[in-house]
């Protein structure tokens, strides 16, 4: 794996524009790298592959694992969700996507799971259209990509039509949100493509009637996907609706979600399978044998509130507004490092298998909402 240069487009920021990315600078400053791009092997891919599928059969068993024990203290749910969790675990209630996040170490080849983003993974948009089309601009050449997200998508969506209740799926997100809109907007698209009704209704307009959650026009929600934290939204003023809701609204992704993407099930995965290959070592409470270390909020993101920590001295760390729920402790991983800055490898999966990869690059070793992306090739 190695970062590649290209010769810029001048045009770029229109070429980007024009397929819906909006929001390729932030503050002026590039999200997207346009000029350079990472190229990995197809070993690396087939690694990246193996390792997504193999992971995801891991959480689903610590998913059994925890309801079985009611082990769900250290996830700091609210407690009328408990039962809502476990239906929708019982009922086997769909599940769409989720992100692996991986730190690759090249020299060693090893790929090391830093958490997953199981309930509302971002950055989808990029991965599956605008990387796509990069390539389709300075690789016109057969160049392979590890990315069919697209057609997965819409295949998933084929195969959930039938389980979705009522004859509408409505997909929301927060208002004024361009890059979760946007995200939600190209989940939609793929849904319609998959000869499903749609409509967009934003968290903020979703009503109650006294029985159900309904949209603007009193229809009501039958299934709904929504981008937006299942720990914001079961603290929501109408969050107890949730489990008074006579029509059963079917929620995508599921309640069941909670359980992994919380940082609480890294230790729970340690612990379930110890010395695991692509799993990093994580503790609930940090033992003295653990110093190089870093400090996570079980309820955090964007890699906000993180603390890195090398030889028990903290070495980097970030602001924001978590922490309250409590940390856990993780092994520090070995990040790949380029002499454009240090880079992590999303890995995503949709329908149950891995189908696409995406890199984040950052000026220090914690990956945050301002980190950029960078687009790939196979070599």
């Amino acid at each position: 794996m190695q970062v590649k240069k290209v010769r810029l487009d001048p045009n770029w920021k229109t070429r980007l524009e024009g397929i819906g990315f909006g929001y390729h600078s932030l503050d002026g400053v590039p999200f997207w790298v346009d000029d350079y791009y990472y190229e990995i092997t197809n070993k690396e891919a087939d690694l990246l592959y193996t390792a997504t599928n193999e992971l995801w059969e891991m959480c689903l068993a610590a998913v059994e694992y925890i309801i079985q024990n009611k082990h769900y203290a250290p996830f700091h749910i609210p407690a009328f969700m408990i039962h809502h969790i476990e239906r929708s675990w019982e009922q086997d209630e769909p599940s769409i996507y989720g992100r692996f996040d991986f730190a690759y170490d090249a020299a060693a080849q090893t790929l090391k799971m830093l958490e997953f983003n199981a309930d509302t993974p971002t950055s989808l948009f990029e991965t599956g259209i605008v990387q796509w089309y990069w390539k389709k601009h300075y690789f016109p050449e057969l160049t392979d990509q590890f990315n069919s997200i697209h057609e997965q998508l819409i295949a998933s969506w084929k195969m959930l039509k039938p389980f979705l209740k009522g004859d509408l799926l409505h997909f929301a997100c927060a208002k004024e949100t361009l890059e979760d809109l946007t995200n939600v907007e190209y989940l939609r698209d793929t849904a319609i493509q998959a000869g499903i009704a749609t409509d967009l209704v934003y968290i903020d307009d979703i009503g109650w009637n006294g029985a159900n959650f309904v949209d603007l026009e009193d229809r009501p929600i039958r299934s709904i996907f929504k981008l937006y934290p299942w720990e914001w939204l079961s603290r929501e003023d109408f969050a107890v609706h949730i489990i008074n809701d006579v029509l059963k609204t079917q929620w995508i992704e599921p309640s069941w979600k909670m359980l992994l993407s919380n940082k609480a099930i890294l230790p729970i995965l340690w612990e379930l399978f110890p010395n695991h290959p692509h799993l990093l070592a994580a503790y609930f409470k940090r033992p003295s044998h653990l110093q190089h270390y870093v400090k996570k909020p079980i309820l955090a993101r964007e890699g906000a509130n993180v603390e890195l920590y090398y030889n028990n001295e903290l070495i980097y760390a970030t602001e924001g507004a978590y922490g309250a729920e409590g940390y856990v402790y993780q092994e520090l991983a070995n990040l790949h490092r380029e002499d454009s800055g240090f880079s992590i490898i999303g890995s995503w999966l949709i329908g149950q298998e891995s189908c696409g990869i995406s890199f984040r690059e950052s000026d220090m070793p914690i990956t945050t909402d301002k980190s950029r992306f960078v687009p790939h090739i196979i070599k």
